[in-house]
């Protein structure tokens, strides 16, 4: 949830910055770079929704204020959210990225918050990631040099051509010891930028050489886009270095949060709801290269909790949209057990997880090799339920012509029935176990419950958050309601005054009541001046999720008036909205009056008629102050 973004900012970036980046990010010009948008009437802009299908443009965008709403899929937000959504980044990333194109340096609180993460130095990230561009420029123009044949051949023999090459930024390292270090140092990058960063080290002598030295180079990009490291294939016998080689841990380098591949990938993940993991840049290659678009490979290390964050971005993955992550293990030793680490991931998954195992054991790109594009894709579609290949690895290892295997491999597979996250699934596939056991339904089921119990919270079932009420938009008392709250939103300057001046009980609607609630929260509408900024306060003050979400849509809903809104026509909506509440409090004081006997409860019955008459009063005030209507 947006909110939970920018609380998780705390300590972090300093919230006067992230105001500034509000500010001078022109919602309009950054959307534009993805949606095409028109004039919408009233100086607002609109386009087809970048987030959901659709034949009518029902996306707007509203630059006087720097924010956006769907009304089709109710998302909406400010230009940080905007490429939260559409770049998959995350809060951190998109405040960044929206302060290097505005030209703003954004300073860090550092110590304030419980688990502060590391951050590049002021500056530092533009610096690194320049270097790194400019590495990969002098990588690719190697790969054409004569030295960087066996380079050119290792590609070839793995069926990538030229243009296969260039599309991934494909390098060569050469065979000499400092190249890259004198190349960039003549670029003006420092001695400790390029350290820091990764691409040369110190020598033992105490000069500065290239990091990487007669290797195949595949640059590793972000969600961005942007360079931030390397992974390097060996290719000479008489290198004593690992196969393969990346880049160390750097200020814009984690290695437990990177994805090869994801750069090109991300927008088909998130259209078709897939990700399928591979275990190599070849195999993202040739996945893409045959028709999965949605490949991705860790760098170096397993796949963990942290790319399980990323892809569920890319996925949506939530109770409503649950998408499918396909896993692809070679079918050895070591692939297998990879599977079933998998599979102890899959709790932190709502969508489906799968594997999918080539029946001669090859990856991706043998397989691509061997048999072709159509075998690639095949390969995915023949896709398994994960726990399937699960239980099956389990059971395998043990003897099931005798009772002692039987029982053990039991007790081993139980766990993992226990650990389904869908617990309707269980039933089925006890059975399943029993059956490939040949065993009785009972124990089995016996040994399920146990493991389930013996796993705290694992069956307590998560709560579900109330249907929030939706305002009525075609009442009359609610359509002043919603025209009082977008003039507080819209013209916070104008209408701020008069509008603070009602209280958030004249409002009938509760969700109404919850959005005035957090305008006073934030300190009333007179106080503001408007914008993406106001606008995010207001909707982050929101208690309410329905209210969170009304926020958005009428920052961007047009004024009920032709022309721009003027002090008379906020008296008259203020006017209006009291009006609505003030009579329908008359209508339950005089039910109350004919229930009071007079002559028993004299004092209680004048005081309910003087009651009344100030009421009236007041209303009669009320309907001469509205006059002439919205």
């Amino acid at each position: 949830m947006y909110a939970e973004g920018v609380a998780d900012m705390a300590g972090r970036i300093r919230d006067e910055d992230i105001a500034l980046v509000r500010e001078r990010s022109s919602i309009a010009d950054v959307i534009s770079e993805t949606v095409t948008l028109k004039s919408a009437g009233s100086g607002n802009l609109k386009g087809l929704c970048p987030f959901h299908d659709e034949k009518s443009p029902s996306f707007n965008v509203s630059p006087a204020r720097n924010v956006w709403y769907c009304f089709g899929c109710g998302a909406g937000g400010d230009a940080i959210k905007f490429l939260m959504d559409a770049e998959h980044l995350s809060f951190v990333e998109s405040v960044e990225r929206l302060a290097d194109r505005a030209g703003i340096q954004l300073r860090y609180v550092e110590g304030e918050s419980p688990a502060p993460r590391a951050r590049p130095q002021q500056g530092q990230r533009q610096r690194l990631v320049a270097a790194h561009a400019a590495a990969v420029d002098f990588y690719r123009a190697q790969l054409t040099t004569a030295g960087a044949r066996p380079a050119r051949e290792f590609l070839a023999r793995r069926g990538f051509d030229r243009a296969a090459a260039e599309r991934y930024g494909c390098g060569f390292a050469p065979d000499a010891w400092d190249l890259l270090t004198k190349h960039l140092r003549q670029q003006g990058f420092s001695h400790d930028e390029l350290v820091t960063g990764g691409l040369s080290r110190p020598s033992r002598s105490g000069t500065l050489i290239d990091r990487f030295r007669r290797r195949l180079m595949w640059p590793i990009r972000d969600l961005a886009g942007d360079v931030i490291g390397f992974g390097a294939r060996k290719l000479f016998d008489d290198d004593d270095g690992p196969k393969y080689l990346n880049t160390p841990e750097t200020p814009i380098y984690k290695k437990s949060h990177v994805l090869y591949g994801i750069d090109q990938a991300k927008r088909e993940i998130a259209r078709q709801g897939k990700v399928v993991v591979v275990e190599g840049y070849t195999d993202v290659m040739a996945c893409h290269l045959a028709g999965v678009p949605t490949a991705v490979a860790t760098c170096g290390t397993a796949f963990g909790a942290d790319h399980i964050g990323v892809l569920r971005r890319l996925l949506l993955d939530t109770d409503a949209v649950a998408g499918e992550v396909i896993f692809t293990f070679d079918g050895d030793a070591a692939g297998q057990k990879a599977a079933l680490r998998a599979f102890e991931d899959d709790q932190r998954f709502v969508g489906r997880t799968f594997i999918a195992v080539s029946p001669d054991s090859m990856d991706p790109c043998d397989l691509r090799l061997a048999k072709g594009d159509m075998a690639v894709r095949d390969l995915v579609a023949r896709r398994e339920p994960l726990v399937d290949f699960a239980l099956r690895q389990v059971i395998n290892r043990y003897d099931l012509d005798t009772v002692d295997g039987r029982v053990e491999a039991m007790r081993r597979a139980a766990p993992l029935v226990a650990k389904l996250k869908d617990r309707e699934k269980r039933p089925e596939y006890v059975r399943k176990l029993a059956g490939d056991l040949g065993m009785e339904i009972e124990p089995v089921q016996r040994a399920v419950l146990a493991a389930a119990s013996a796993t705290p919270g694992k069956d307590a079932a998560p709560a579900r958050r109330p249907a929030p009420a939706e305002p009525i938009v075609d009442n009359p008392q609610s359509m002043v309601e919603r025209e009082a709250l977008k003039l507080a939103l819209q013209e916070p300057v104008l209408a701020g005054p008069m509008f603070d001046a009602v209280e958030a009980s004249e409002y009938r609607h509760p969700v109404h009541a919850a959005v005035r609630a957090a305008v006073a929260a934030v300190g009333g509408a007179a106080t503001a001046t408007g914008g993406a900024v106001w606008i995010e306060s207001v909707r982050d003050a929101c208690e309410d999720l329905a209210a969170r979400a009304l926020v958005g849509e009428l920052a961007v809903e047009p004024l009920r008036i032709d022309g721009e809104p003027d002090p008379r026509y906020v008296s008259i909506t203020m006017a209006r909205l009291q009006w609505g509440s003030v009579t329908s409090r008359i209508k339950d004081l005089k039910s109350r009056i004919q229930r009071i006997n007079p002559v028993n409860n004299k004092d209680e019955y004048f005081a309910a008629f003087g009651e009344l008459l100030s009421l009236e009063q007041h209303a009669r005030a009320l309907r001469e102050q509205a006059a002439g209507g919205l």
